[in-house]
C-alpha cells in the first residue's frame, strides 16, 4: 500500500512543519489537517471496498489468481487493512499530540473522551491477542488440506491415498464448520493438532528465531517474548466489539469542526478494523456478531466506503453464523467448498478412477493446493502485522497517557 504509505508521510511532514513554526495551532490550520485527513481515511478505505475484480475467464490464469488474491476478507485483503489501520493511526496521533498544548486535551469534553479512547484501546489489545490465536488455528486447517493434496496428487492414485486424503478432508471439514465455542476449546477441530488450552497467554515481541520456523509451524510462545497478554475462557469476542462501540457517537455542533471529530473518526475506524478480525478468523464467542457493531451515519463522506465493507462482510456473516462457521476468511471459504465436493470424490473413489471425475478432482487439488500455497506465505505476515498494531496501540495510548500527566503538572497550582 504504498500511496497511503506516501500521503501518510506528506501529511505527517506538512502538520509538523506547520506546528514547529507557529507556538499555537490556529483553527484555519486545523480545519484543513482535519480535512485533509477525513480525505484519506475516505480514499484507503474506498481503496479497500473496490479490490481487483477476477478478469474473465479466457484471460491468464496468473492474472486471474492475482485479482482473486486481493477479494474482500483474503488474507492479502487483510494485510492491506492492517497497513490502513496503522497509517490512519499515525496521522491521528499527530494530529492529536503534535505540538499541541498539553492541556488543551484535557479540558472538556477531552477529560470524558480521552478515557473512553483509552478504554477502547485496551479491548483492542484483548481482541488482537485472540485474533493472532485465531489465525493459528487457521494455520492448523492449512496443514490439513496440505496432507489431502499431497495425497490426491500421487501418481497412479490408489484407494489408499483416497483414504488418508479423505481423512483429513473429514477433519477439515469439520474444523471449518464449528461453532465459535467449540471451535476455540477445540484448537481448530478433530485433527488433534489444536492448543486446548481455555486460557490463551501470548507476547507480541519480536521473534528470536526468523520467519523461516514460523512460515513451518514451528513458532511457539517459547519464541516470541515481551508484552504478555491473557484471554480468558469466559471472554467473549462479540461482547468486547460491543462494548467498544459503548458512548461512541458522532460529535454535535461545534464539536463537529473541532478535534472530537477526528477521535470520533479514529476510536470508529479502530472498532471497525476489530470487527473484522473477529469476523475473519475463528474467534472465541462471535455470536451475534454482524449486529454488535454501530456504524456510523452514512451522510459522513469518510464514512461511505467504511459502511460498504461493513454491509458485505455483515450479510455474509448472517449466513455463515446459522450454519456454523469458523470465519469468513476468503482462503477458509473457498477451502470448506473445496473440501466438501473433494469429500464426495473420496466417498465415490474405486480404482481406477474414471476419467471425467479423476480430471475435476485434480483441477479442485490444484486449487487448494494454490490456497495452501497463500496461506503459507501470507498467515505469518498477517500475524506479524497484527503485533504490530498491539504494540502500536500500545505505544500511543502510553504517549498519550504522558501528555495527559504533563498537563496535569501545568495545570496543578503552585503551592
Amino acid at each position: 500500500m504504498r500511496p497511503a504509505q506516501d500521503n501518510q508521510g506528506s501529511f505527517l511532514g506538512r502538520i509538523s512543519i506547520r506546528r514547529n513554526q507557529f507556538v499555537d495551532v490556529n483553527n484555519e490550520q486545523e480545519q484543513e489537517d482535519l480535512e485533509l485527513f477525513q480525505k484519506h481515511i475516505a480514499d484507503r478505505f474506498t481503496e479497500l471496498l473496490s479490490p481487483p475484480q477476477p478478469p474473465p475467464s479466457d484471460e491468464t490464469n496468473t492474472v486471474a489468481s492475482v485479482a482473486a488474491t486481493e477479494q474482500i476478507m483474503s488474507v492479502t485483503w487483510l494485510r492491506k487493512l492492517m497497513d490502513v489501520f496503522l497509517c490512519c493511526e499515525a496521522e491521528f496521533k499527530a494530529i492529536l499530540l503534535m505540538g499541541r498544548d498539553p492541556t488543551q486535551i484535557s479540558k472538556p469534553p477531552f477529560d470524558r473522551l480521552v478515557p473512553e479512547m483509552l478504554d477502547r484501546s485496551i479491548k483492542a489489545l484483548d481482541i488482537c491477542t485472540a485474533v493472532v490465536n485465531g489465525i493459528d488455528s487457521v494455520r492448523h486447517y492449512q496443514r490439513l488440506a496440505e496432507i489431502a493434496v499431497t495425497a490426491l496428487e500421487q501418481r497412479p492414485l490408489g484407494d489408499g491415498n483416497v483414504r488418508r486424503a479423505k481423512r483429513a478432508l473429514a477433519n477439515l471439514v469439520v474444523a471449518l464448520s464449528l461453532e465459535d465455542k467449540e471451535n476455540v476449546s477445540g484448537g481448530g477441530g478433530g485433527g488433534g493438532g489444536g492448543n486446548k488450552t481455555t486460557e490463551r497467554s501470548w507476547s507480541f515481541g519480536l521473534r528470536s528465531g526468523g520467519s523461516s520456523a514460523a512460515s513451518k509451524g514451528g513458532a511457539t510462545i517459547g519464541q516470541l517474548k515481551s508484552s504478555s497478554w491473557a484471554v480468558g475462557r469466559n471472554w467473549s469476542a462479540a461482547k468486547q466489539i460491543h462494548a467498544m462501540t459503548a458512548n461512541l457517537t458522532p460529535p454535535r455542533g461545534n464539536e463537529a469542526a473541532g478535534l472530537p471529530q477526528p477521535m470520533f473518526i479514529m476510536s470508529t475506524v479502530m472498532v471497525f478494523v476489530m470487527w473484522v478480525l473477529t469476523a475473519a478468523v475463528p474467534c472465541q464467542e462471535r455470536s451475534g456478531l454482524a449486529n454488535h457493531l454501530s456504524v456510523p451515519p452514512k451522510h459522513l463522506n469518510w464514512a461511505q466506503s467504511l459502511i460498504g465493507i461493513h454491509e458485505k462482510i455483515g450479510d455474509e456473516w448472517k449466513k455463515k453464523e446459522k450454519k456454523g462457521s469458523a470465519g469468513l476468511m476468503e482462503e477458509m471459504t473457498r477451502m470448506e467448498k473445496l473440501g466438501h465436493s473433494l469429500m464426495e470424490f473420496a466417498d465415490g473413489f474405486h480404482y481406477p478412477a474414471e476419467k471425467d471425475a479423476a480430471e475435476s478432482a485434480a483441477a479442485q487439488v490444484a486449487e487448494m493446493a494454490e490456497i495452501c500455497r497463500r496461506m503459507e506465505e501470507e498467515l505469518v505476515p498477517l500475524q506479524q502485522q497484527i503485533r504490530e498494531v498491539f504494540h502500536r496501540i500500545v505505544r500511543s495510548r502510553a504517549e498519550i497517557l504522558e501528555v495527559l500527566e504533563q498537563a496535569g503538572k501545568v495545570s496543578a497550582p503552585v503551592v
